[in-house]
């Protein structure tokens, strides 16, 4: 079957509406993926007994098995163990497989890049008569996020590329909205062409940004 141009592009009006669907599930994943990770970084960076272990289970889990199954996991399987989760909705449980799945990549990151202050830094917070609290906020953790920041956009870039997933779970994103014209029209290459398109805009999109804000970090440093 010869490729459809005019069908490709008369495609891209049907399925951009569902791009902020994408966008929405990509930045709510993102800001609680970043709140559980600095958690888990911090716990596991002072080793808070029982905390500590059951964490690096939850990160040996996570990072691996795929996120496809951790996601049918929480979709068919919980709800049929926990009656309570049958309300959450496609929308709700790919944020929340997201969620899990980068930040036990994200949360790694984010301890190495505390282990990585120094350790002088630390202990003159300590010596002003700055708390443990006060010392990781103000000191310890700007400088944290400053060492990950290339790690944390291509793990964002990561958290976009998987909201595909939810049309596996009935999620009507871009991916579902292209999957479904290309059965009607039998155009499955043009289909996947748009999605794999609007994608690497995104992607090149966030690069661009991530560079920026790297360049005005380091002017700062």
């Amino acid at each position: 079957m010869d490729f459809d141009f005019v069908w490709f592009i008369n495609l891209f009006p049907i399925v951009l509406p569902a791009l902020e669907l994408t966008i929405n599930m990509s930045l709510i994943s993102l800001i609680l993926t970043v709140i559980l990770s600095v958690f888990i970084s911090i716990i596991r960076h002072f080793q808070v007994r029982g905390l500590s272990q059951f964490f690096g289970a939850y990160i040996t889990f996570f990072r691996a098995t795929p996120l496809v199954a951790q996601l049918f996991i929480l979709y068919f399987g919980l709800p049929s163990i926990i009656p309570a989760l049958k309300s959450m909705t496609a929308f709700q449980t790919t944020i929340v497989a997201l969620t899990l799945n980068t930040s036990a990549f994200m949360a790694e990151t984010l301890r190495a890049a505390i282990e990585s202050v120094d350790e002088g830094q630390i202990e003159a917070c300590y010596s002003m008569g700055m708390t443990r609290y006060q010392t990781m906020v103000r000191v310890v953790l700007p400088q944290a996020f400053v060492v990950a920041l290339p790690t944390l956009g291509n793990q964002f870039i990561g958290i976009v590329k998987g909201t595909a997933l939810g049309f596996t779970v009935g999620l009507a994103d871009i991916m579902a909205k292209a999957k479904i014209e290309a059965a009607l029209d039998l155009r499955f290459f043009e289909a996947y062409l748009c999605v794999t398109l609007i994608y690497l805009v995104i992607v090149v999109f966030i690069e661009k940004i991530q560079g920026l804000l790297e360049r005005k970090i380091q002017k700062f440093c």
